[in-house]
């Protein structure tokens, strides 16, 4: 259970005291997601933009990665505007296009991270050419699952070899402190039992190894949320700082790697305003650009936040129309899909284990500080085999991993 703690690396808090001698800043945003259906997870990554933006960091220091199909999506009822909360702006604007679409890849956010060019397939070149006074945000968001966290066309970044890439980065000297911000369920399994103390990185996850994140800001349940919405607009814990025992519906934030890093100023990473940089202290802030979290009313499950957008858009298509009964047809379609996911795991749980310990090892959690597995590959190829014969796991069919 974490504490009450300032979560160091909250996309709303705009930290002070800056002063010149703490070395470059570099800043890695992936939103790991693509479709109208994730539109959250695009927009986190846009808001975190104008926030490193308003902190002094420069372009080319903040690397994106995005699929860019939002902002110009036929169903967004702005076009050229994304926004992450009900009464705030457009946070689209300015926003780079280093990797998109096909380029948001595993291999190309490995490389960016390690600072190799020579790694890269498109996309911009820019890379964290980073030095050892330098300090370094990389922040994810998207769907996950255990030991996973999603990318688009199922290229997943599995945990193992995110660590590696980590260890490696550190072997080679080029930065002094880094924090890691990952919002996506069970995202602590990407670090828990794997990520080692002494590397100078501090990580803080939107949920421990075995939930689901929360999504927010959604048109079935939240008020204030503008009626030509039919998706959420934002995630939880990247819209609101909170502790893990705030609210009913929400995930446990957790830490790993070395936690005292988090008594550092958020400036040292994302910079500060000319309106804080002399307070010495943290705090936190909503400008009209951010909207304010007073109107944040409700969250759901990031698996329940996709069917509230096919829901919402049977819902409004006119009755009897072509569009209502194609959306009717894509909800049936994701149901039918997550029963059969349902059931092609319980088969197999029931025939490795029989039907009464199946249950038993389905809810078995390893304890705490124990990696998720032993043989990453093993889970890698038992996840192909899965998929060959039985179809994609889907963000929703990763919770089994």
């Amino acid at each position: 259970m974490v504490n009450m703690v300032v979560i160091l690396v909250s996309l709303f808090v705009l930290g002070a005291s800056e002063n010149d001698g703490q070395g470059t800043k570099w800043a890695v945003l992936v939103a790991g997601s693509n479709d109208y259906v994730n539109y959250r997870h695009q927009v986190d990554v846009c808001h975190a933009y104008q926030i490193l933006k308003k902190g002094g960091l420069n372009d080319e220091n903040i690397i994106v990665f995005m699929y860019d199909d939002i902002a110009s999506n036929e169903e967004n009822p702005r076009p050229g505007v994304i926004i992450n909360n009900p009464r705030g702006g457009n946070v689209y604007q300015g926003v780079p296009k280093d990797y998109t679409g096909d380029n948001v890849t595993t291999s190309n956010l490995l490389a960016v991270i390690l600072g190799n060019k020579r790694g890269l397939k498109g996309g911009s070149g820019k890379v964290v050419n980073s030095g050892p006074n330098d300090h370094i945000f990389i922040y994810y968001t998207d769907h996950g699952g255990p030991g996973v966290l999603s990318m688009p066309d199922a290229d997943d970044l599995y945990a193992k070899d995110f660590i590696e890439a980590l260890k490696k980065k550190h072997a080679s000297g080029t930065y002094k402190s880094m924090v890691i911000y990952v919002e996506a369920c069970e995202a602590g399994s990407i670090f828990d039992g794997l990520l080692p103390k002494g590397l100078n990185i501090y990580v803080t996850t939107a949920s421990n190894p075995s939930e689901s994140s929360y999504a927010t800001y959604c048109p079935d349940t939240d008020p204030f949320v503008p009626s030509e919405y039919n998706t959420c607009l934002g995630d939880l814990y990247s819209v609101k700082n909170r502790t893990s025992n705030e609210k009913e519906n929400s995930s446990h934030v957790m830490q790993y790697g070395d936690i005292n890093l988090s008594g550092e100023f958020l400036a040292v990473y994302m910079g500060a305003t000319s309106s804080s940089k002399h307070q010495g202290k943290y705090t936190p802030s909503m400008d009209a650009l951010e909207g304010s979290s007073t109107y944040l009313t409700s969250a759901a499950d990031q698996h329940q936040a996709d069917l509230v957008y096919l829901k919402e858009k049977w819902l409004r298509a006119p009755e009897g129309s072509k569009e209502k009964n194609e959306a009717r047809n894509k909800l049936d379609e994701e149901m039918s899909h997550r029963k059969h996911v349902d059931s092609s795991i319980r088969a197999i749980r029931d025939i490795l284990f029989g039907a009464h310990n199946g249950a038993v090892m389905r809810n078995t959690v390893r304890p705490a500080r124990k990696p998720l597995v032993d043989d990453w590959d093993c889970l890698k190829t038992t996840v192909i085999i899965y998929t060959s014969h039985c179809g994609p796991l889907s963000a929703y069919g990763k919770k089994y991993m």
